[in-house]
């Protein structure tokens, strides 16, 4: 049986021990101790990292009360090593889970839905609740756990005798045997849990919630805590100092800038789009009672070279095909007023090495060709027609 130490203090970052036995696998060597701050994967908390000695540790597991090391290197079985955590690793992954807490606590007492489940990302952690949390309760939630964090209440974790549990009240998602280690933070949660956490709440130091989505029959948040939050939060006023230099607004009044630039660009673009369609208007005044049209146009968006299609077919007499360049190739449309253009457009990317359909009248998509191939291929089309 090993000692765990992580349990007796959670911020013992170094430690030496026994090693007690050291097997090769196909992956490392499974190496066991008579203690360990090695913290095993459990409880929705991803295991401890570091080294024991002068070798890695690569992951950390509980086996019949024993912890397993899986390591790089064997040591010796008698000989005493020293352990050290890679302690970045195991303090963000405490500041995250004893964040969790608090506001899965905070949602039982006030809704009294379930922390259906958790997981700790590398970059967010996600929280599902088996019940509808409704979206404007988000701010005022988020708080409620920031108040809670910075009242540094203790976090007690232990194992009660079991009549003392038999009277307890306490979060779990089924009925547990004794023994059950509880964590618990005044007013605020008891929950059956094996993790390793915080020892007051003041070291979680932030909490923030980033994202709400509909989950199942309830939700999902995702949200940061600790120095995740500090780095997102940076992160976020980092890039919006930059928006804010480039709009010459004050950090705190972007939105406002923002809204009014889209106002701008969305009057740009309706003005130019009446400039866009006097434009096809007027190419398309070249082609009036013209049979069939081939027509080449730099620079146009998919939409634009159907707009511009349409608006040659308007005037010619049979059917209109523009092709716009692109990226390995071309964009085309082949519009008409009346005739059946879908044998023309499979005939037409089976030789130009292309994809599309559409209706009828309207085939539009792309091919890989260049301008002669296409010129000669409607040049074939017509001496054939």
């Amino acid at each position: 049986m090993t000692r765990k130490l992580y349990y007796e203090d959670c911020h013992l970052r170094q430690f030496t021990a026994t090693v007690t036995g050291c097997n090769p696998t196909e992956n490392g060597w499974q190496i066991t101790l008579d203690a360990t701050a090695f913290y095993p994967e459990g409880g929705g908390q991803a295991c401890d990292l570091g080294t024991l000695g002068n070798i890695r540790v690569l992951d950390v597991r509980e086996q019949d009360d024993q912890v397993i090391h899986l390591c790089d290197a064997p040591l010796t079985v008698g000989e005493t090593v020293t352990g050290i955590l890679d302690w970045d690793r195991r303090f963000d992954l405490m500041q995250q889970h004893s964040g969790e807490h608090i506001l899965s606590g905070l949602v039982n007492q006030k809704y009294g839905f379930h922390n259906a489940g958790f997981h700790v990302g590398k970059e967010v952690m996600e929280i599902d609740f088996d019940g509808m949390i409704p979206p404007e309760d988000i701010p005022l939630l988020e708080e409620q756990a920031n108040r809670v964090v910075w009242q540094n209440l203790p976090i007690h974790c232990h194992i009660p005798d079991p009549e003392a549990l038999a009277g307890a009240t306490y979060r779990s998602k089924r009925a547990l045997p004794w023994p059950v280690r509880l964590v618990q933070i005044p007013d605020t949660d008891s929950c059956a849990c094996c993790g390793v956490h915080v020892a007051r709440t003041g070291e979680v130091g932030l909490i923030k919630i980033l994202s709400w989505t509909k989950f199942h029959q309830g939700v999902r948040l995702e949200l940061v805590c600790g120095k995740r939050a500090w780095d997102y939060l940076q992160q976020v006023f980092f890039q919006n100092r930059q928006i804010s230099q480039a709009l010459s607004a004050k950090p705190l009044e972007t939105a406002g800038a923002v809204k009014k630039l889209q106002d701008t660009l969305a009057e740009e673009k309706f003005r130019s789009t009446g400039l866009q369609k006097q434009v096809f208007a007027n190419i398309a005044k070249d082609y009036v009672n013209q049979k069939n049209v081939l027509h080449f146009a730099d620079g146009l968006e998919p939409g634009q070279v159907r707009e511009l299609a349409d608006a040659i077919a308007q005037s010619c007499s049979g059917w209109a095909a523009v092709f716009s360049p692109r990226e390995g190739g071309y964009s085309y449309c082949l519009a008409s007023r009346e005739e059946d253009l879908r044998q023309l457009g499979k005939a037409m990317t089976t030789a130009l090495n292309g994809r599309g359909g559409g209706k009828p009248n309207f085939q539009q998509g792309t091919v890989s060709a260049d301008e002669t191939a296409i010129r000669h291929f409607f040049e074939q089309t017509a001496s054939h027609g």
